[in-house]
This record gives C-alpha cells, sequence and structure tokens, in this order.
C-alpha cells in the first residue's frame, strides 16, 4: 500500500523492532513502476510508485550517483559515519556498509536528558545487530559539560553549542582514528532548507560552503553527504523495509528552530510542484556555487589553528596557520570557547532551557 508523507511522520519504531502495517487501504493499492507488484511507497517527484525491493534498488543508485558525480569517496578509504541514532544516519551508514564501503560510525552522547539516552541507545542496538563498530564521546564525562549547560553558559540557542561540538568532535574522532572521511546524513530536504535560509538572508560565506563535499587536508577530514539526492521520506521508507529501528521524536532542544520552518515552507511548494526542492538544490550545485569559488577560497586561506587543540580555525584573523593573532590574542576555535565557558558553570537541566524557549515563543 502506498505510504503517505503524513503516515510517514507518524511511523514509530516498536521495541523492539516490528515492521509497521503500511498506511492506506485496499482502494489505494497501487503497482511498482519497475515489477508491476504491489507498491509500497508513491514518489511524486519521480511520477513512480515501488515496491520494497526497488525502493533500495532507487536509494543504492541514488547514493552511487551522488558518490560518483561529486568524488566523494575512494576505494579503500576508511569513512567515520557521523550518528545520531536517527533515521538518515542510521540508513546512511546501511548503505555505505551495504554499497561495499568500510565504514564505522560515531555518536556523540549531548547530554540532552533521556533524549541522548534514547538516541544512543538505537545507534548502538544497530551497530551491534550488524556487527559494526560504533565510537562513544560523551560531552559529559569527557569535557565536563552537556549542550543544555552550553546553551546557558554561552547565552546561545541549544543548536548553536550542539553543532560547533559536534563537527569539532567527529573531526577530532576522525583524525584520531586515522579516517580520511566523515559522512553525514545531510539529506535533500536538509541541503533544500539550508539553502533557503541561506540564500533569504543572501549569507554568502554559507552559501560558498553549502556543498556535498568538503575537502580535507592533514589537519581536518573530508566530509562527504551521499544522501543529498535522497529525501527525509525515502530514508523513513528505506529504514523500515530494512528492518532499522530509530529515534522518530525531534530533539527538544530544536523547538523553535527556523530549519525546521523552511522545511515546512519548502514541503508546502513541493506538494504543488513535485521536484522543486531537487531542482532548488541541485541547479545551485551546478549554477551557483562555481560562481561563489572565490569566496570559498578566501575562508581557506583565512584558516588558522587553535593555540589549545590545534583544531583549524577561522578566529583572530587571517595570519597564518599556528600562530597568535597581529594584535597578540590568543587564536581559539569555538569549540575551545564553549569548553572554558560551559565547563565551569553549573550543570542545567535539560526542562529549564526547554521551558524558558518555549515561554518566549508565547
Amino acid at each position: 500500500m502506498v505510504l503517505r508523507a503524513k503516515a510517514m511522520e507518524e511511523l514509530a519504531p516498536t521495541e523492539p523492532f516490528k515492521r509497521p502495517a503500511w498506511p492506506g487501504n485496499a482502494a489505494a493499492m497501487s503497482k511498482c513502476k519497475v515489477c508491476k507488484a504491489p507498491a509500497i511507497i508513491d514518489l511524486p517527484r519521480h511520477n513512480a510508485n515501488f515496491c520494497g525491493e526497488h525502493l533500495q534498488q532507487l536509494c543504492r543508485r541514488q547514493v552511487e550517483k551522488a558518490i560518483k558525480d561529486f568524488r566523494m569517496l575512494e576505494p579503500g578509504e576508511r569513512v567515520l559515519v557521523a550518528v545520531s541514532g536517527g533515521k538518515d544516519s542510521l540508513a546512511v551508514w546501511d548503505l555505505l556498509v551495504d554499497l561495499g564501503y568500510q565504514a564505522d560510525g560515531v555518536y556523540i552522547g549531548l547530554g540532552i536528558g533521556e533524549y541522548s539516552d534514547e538516541s544512543g541507545g538505537y545507534a548502538q542496538r544497530f551497530a551491534d545487530e550488524r556487527g559494526l563498530t560504533l565510537h562513544t564521546i560523551d560531552l559529559r564525562d569527557e569535557y565536563g559539560y552537556d549542550v543544555p549547560t552550553a546553551a546557558k553558559a554561552t547565552r546561545r540557542v541549544p543548536c548553536s553549542a550542539c553543532g560547533t561540538s559536534k563537527r569539532h568532535l567527529f573531526d577530532r574522532a576522525a583524525h584520531d582514528g586515522g579516517y580520511a572521511v566523515v559522512a553525514t546524513g545531510h539529506n535533500l530536504d536538509d541541503e533544500a532548507a539550508v539553502l533557503f535560509g541561506n540564500t533569504l538572508r543572501w549569507d554568502i560565506d554559507y552559501l560558498a560552503r553549502q556543498l556535498p563535499v568538503l575537502p580535507g587536508d592533514e589537519h581536518f577530514p573530508r566530509k562527504v553527504k551521499p544522501l543529498v539526492r535522497l529525501t527525509e521520506r525515502e530514508m523513513a521508507a528505506w529504514c523500515i523495509v530494512r528492518g532499522i529501528d530509530y529515534q522518530v521524536e525531534e530533539c527538544p532542544m530544536a523547538a523553535g528552530n527556523r530549519h525546521l520552518g523552511y522545511k515546512e515552507t519548502l514541503n508546502a511548494v513541493e506538494a504543488r510542484s513535485p521536484g522543486s526542492k531537487a531542482s532548488f538544490y541541485l541547479n545551485f550545485l551546478d549554477n551557483m556555487a562555481p560562481i561563489l569559488a572565490e569566496s570559498r577560497q578566501t575562508v581557506v586561506e583565512g584558516l588558522g589553528l587553535c593555540e589549545r587543540c590545534g583544531a583549524p580555525t577561522t578566529a583572530g584573523g587571517s595570519t597564518g596557520p599556528g600562530g597568535s593573532t597581529e594584535g597578540g590574542a590568543p587564536r581559539v576555535c569555538a569549540f575551545c570557547r564553549i569548553v572554558e565557558k560551559s565547563a565551569a558553570h553549573e550543570p542545567v537541566p535539560v526542562e529549564l532551557v526547554t521551558t524558558q524557549r518555549n515561554g518566549r515563543r508565547r
């Protein structure tokens, strides 16, 4: 039976995993475009319906095309997958292993109450059931803070501290573990929403860096997004067909995030004009990204090395790697500044941060 978008959002994995019944009814039966068997999902942007087997075939081909077209991975490279316990990160890990890549995972415990505990459990069970390697990092145990505390200590939205921490620690884990590449589960919906927000603000620096591949060097790994040609709904269907149990709840810290609003706006456009998100994002890569190459190079040339942890950073101007700024102040990356402020702060319960954010929205 055909999966509808709203039904996909409501599908919640059970514990242990049991495949949910496909929403719909006998009157809504349709046939797979490829084999004419009963379809399980309709994909308006492809003007097609697919059974479970041919949905998997479509997803594999889209990931293979992204890897080839954007030169994401080379044969024999060790890949570290940034895992959250959600559908997209587990799906990209599953796809890369399915396609023959040597891929391990890394999970960061962010200290977001029960949400983090549950998410880590999904990631660990996925790895254990498939005999895969999962590295784990705990912010509170290893760096003395968590995301709710960092949000309070830095007086910034939780997503800012969370994103900065994850980017730094994924890079560090890859560097220390000898991985050439970090792969993330960013999908087409994610990339189109970020592009939409950056375009509304005409944020040239962010637009210049919004690529499916960011080159690495001796200080940090290459970063790749193999799911940029696939949607959230397709990844949810992949997980169901493949028997992957995942965290279905949104992060409580993300309530009110503009990114979610941008997704809703683009979903409305997509419903009226299927394929709009793919055209918006992929045409940006073809037509605008090359024009922004000079801005991208300027950012790269401005990178120095943090004097505390040795990570690349734009902090302190462009005096060159490893040195202090022209005024003599130390060059300190955003992550080290978060650690400095947050580790000295009293722990903050997640409920306090979410309550305050909900109060401000009202």
